[in-house]
């Protein structure tokens, strides 16, 4: 099987002496697994950073066995991030979800797209903010719709309109902006983690405790920067 695609790097791990397997999404094959020989050397361990997107030249024997990668560098995103701590945190942390909560060979245009788009919008100002509603998206594409409107209740406090879901365990505030009108002016990083929060445990509860799934610390880490 041999094909050529695009992808950004989702992950790797060291094999044998001077070989890593890369796990990609590439825009028309989904998540794919391959070995990319002689990655230690000079000439490409250094755009090999996660987040990275190569052109990709994939060949294996067959559809079961593990291929190997050829690689170029396209756009090398993640060193525009080095000295940004909390975007860096942000793009592993939405990585590792996505390596997590995507199929092997599964082709989803708009997971890619997405993973595009994220760091379009670190470069934006409001760019917590924008990342919130893109997390709901992925959550989207891969069938679990979080529809907030459907979960919360409020309460009136001091004259304003307090959101909130509950159940047996605990009690989360939602953002009002995820509620009502988007007024980005009015957006602390208190809401972001309120944001981030809600949606980790709505994933937990739905996702990772049913299918016995380690929740990733890497996300852990990211959100707990907006505390």
């Amino acid at each position: 099987m041999i094909w050529s695609d695009k992808g950004f790097l989702l992950s790797k791990l060291a094999f044998q002496e001077n070989s890593i397997i890369a796990n990609f999404y590439t825009k028309n094959h989904g998540k794919c697994s391959g070995i990319i020989y002689g990655a230690t050397s000079k000439k490409i361990k250094n755009y090999l950073e996660k987040g990275n997107e190569l052109y990709l030249e994939y060949n294996s024997k067959n559809e079961n066995a593990l291929g190997y990668f050829k690689v170029e560098i396209i756009n090398p995103h993640t060193s525009k991030f080095f000295s940004d701590r909390i975007k860096l945190n942000c793009i592993v942390s939405t990585l590792e979800l996505i390596k997590i909560l995507t199929v092997e060979g599964q082709e989803n245009f708009r997971i890619y797209k997405l993973i595009d788009d994220l760091f379009i919008l670190l470069n934006k100002e409001n760019w917590s903010y924008e990342y919130v509603f893109l997390e709901l998206n992925l959550l989207k594409f891969i069938g679990f719709d979080l529809n907030i409107k459907n979960y919360c209740k409020h309460e009136i406090a001091d004259n304003n309109k307090i959101y909130y879901i509950e159940n047996s365990q605990k009690k989360m505030i939602v953002p009002n902006f995820l509620i009502e009108d988007r007024k980005t002016d009015k957006i602390s990083n208190k809401d972001i983690y309120n944001s981030l929060t809600l949606i980790s445990e709505y994933m937990k509860k739905n996702i990772f405790i049913p299918n016995d799934i380690n929740f990733p610390i890497s996300r852990n880490i990211f959100i707990n920067q907006f505390k």
